[in-house]
């Protein structure tokens, strides 16, 4: 919390965002200003709103101290930016970039939230390093909607790659090194992001779509027309990295596309071992590489999951519930800084005290739950309880009887 203290400027604002922080890494049920305000300590969530709507600070600052802190203590000469959207399904029309659309965290189409976010992922440990906001043409179509929700008068409409590329760029003009990128289809598929990563000098390993044409030196071919003229011998079982159940293996096979310039261009193919399923990837690199860094590259976008797992289970990365765009970002970006302080106390744990025989090393879960009982469990008198308990049935009082009114009203 000292690292972002002169983001604040006052004091209060700064102590109650390090309150904030310390909720959202707490052991409740659901995360929210009401939840949180009651678990530190205050009489009513007013306060912790206030900080989320209102308070003087700069929430784009703070993500910039998040970013510095993951890489200073997470730093990896062979890491990998991985970009990819996650979802959350809300209610209503009110809630800042909400409408029906396709979320992988339900797997259909849904009344959803859709953000993008960038994780630095290395050998010691990943967390998320960026997020952007995904605001879909409905919204910026209809300024007034876009206003009401805090969004900038010039806010103009950016696909998910424009938004991935955005973040990149923002990466490596604050001074860092990541040679590679990796992400999912929707980020393989886009020319327009794949011709800026080149333009940057980075290398990437993003999937495509078993349809992707890709150009070789005896013509175009969709990708699964190459994939099913392979010999038998041009595949290999390599591990696409250590997962929870042991080593991940594939079958991977690579071909050699039609080059520009300098650098190589690849299509890597993966083959589940056990279903024969294939997933393709577009590969791009300076210099020519082995498959088997092709291999780790795009076993690397896996990062990105459980980077949200955590995120949501541990830092409460999903449960804001807030309409408004500055609100979103504050809770965000603090819920990132919760989330890369389980990250690097990990790394440091597995670094420095990697545990006796028998046991295996600490998890962020396992962090959490030290940490939260150890170190900063508060103790509340039952008059704080019965206060609370005062103050939700006196707020659920009004907001019955503001119901009944507009009831009343309607029918006349």
């Amino acid at each position: 919390m000292g690292r972002i203290a002169g983001r604040f400027a006052r004091v209060e604002p700064r102590r109650r965002a390090g309150r904030l922080v310390l909720g959202l890494l707490a052991d409740l049920p659901r995360k929210n200003c009401w939840t949180i305000a009651e678990w530190v300590g205050d009489a009513n969530p007013h306060g912790m709103q206030h900080l989320l709507c209102r308070a003087a600070w700069d929430a784009d600052a703070v993500r910039d101290d998040v970013r510095e802190y993951v890489v200073e203590h997470l730093h990896d000469e062979a890491a990998v930016l991985v970009v990819d959207e996650t979802g959350d399904v809300k209610k209503g029309t009110h809630t800042v970039g909400v409408q029906r659309q396709y979320t992988g965290t339900a797997g259909r189409i849904e009344n959803s939230q859709v953000a993008v976010c960038l994780v630095y992922a290395g050998a010691r440990g990943h967390a998320a390093v960026d997020r952007e906001l995904y605001i879909p043409r409905s919204w910026i179509s209809d300024p007034d909607r876009c206003r009401a929700a805090g969004l900038g008068e010039d806010t103009d409409f950016a696909t998910k790659p424009e938004l991935a590329r955005v973040m990149i760029e923002r990466f490596l003009d604050a001074g860092h090194h990541v040679g590679w990128v990796t992400g999912d289809e929707v980020y393989g598929g886009n020319p327009k992001l794949r011709s800026a990563l080149e333009e940057r000098g980075m290398g990437y390993v993003l999937a495509v779509a078993c349809s992707a044409e890709v150009a070789t030196r005896a013509g175009k071919f969709r990708a699964d027309a190459l994939a099913a003229k392979l010999p038998r011998r041009a595949w290999q079982k390599l591990s696409a990295g250590q997962g929870a159940k042991g080593q991940r293996y594939y079958d991977w096979a690579v071909i050699d596309l039609v080059a520009t310039g300098s650098g190589g261009r690849q299509l890597l193919i993966r083959r589940n071992r056990a279903t024969g399923e294939l997933a393709y990837y577009r590969c791009h690199s300076a210099q020519l590489v082995p498959l088997n860094t092709l291999v780790r590259i795009a076993g690397s976008r896996w990062r990105v999951e459980e980077a949200f797992q955590t995120g949501k289970g541990l830092a409460g990365l999903d449960e804001h519930q807030v309409r408004r765009y500055p609100s979103w970002s504050r809770w965000v970006t603090l819920a990132m800084l919760a989330h890369a302080f389980l990250a690097v106390v990990r790394a440091d744990e597995h670094a420095h005290r990697p545990g006796p025989d028998g046991l295996i090393p600490l998890t962020c879960n396992e962090i959490q739950r030290l940490f939260i009982t150890v170190a900063v469990r508060p103790l509340h008198d039952l008059a704080h309880r019965l206060g609370w308990s005062d103050w939700r049935r006196r707020h659920q009082a009004r907001s019955r009887n503001s119901h009944y009114l507009r009831q009343a009203a309607s029918r006349t």
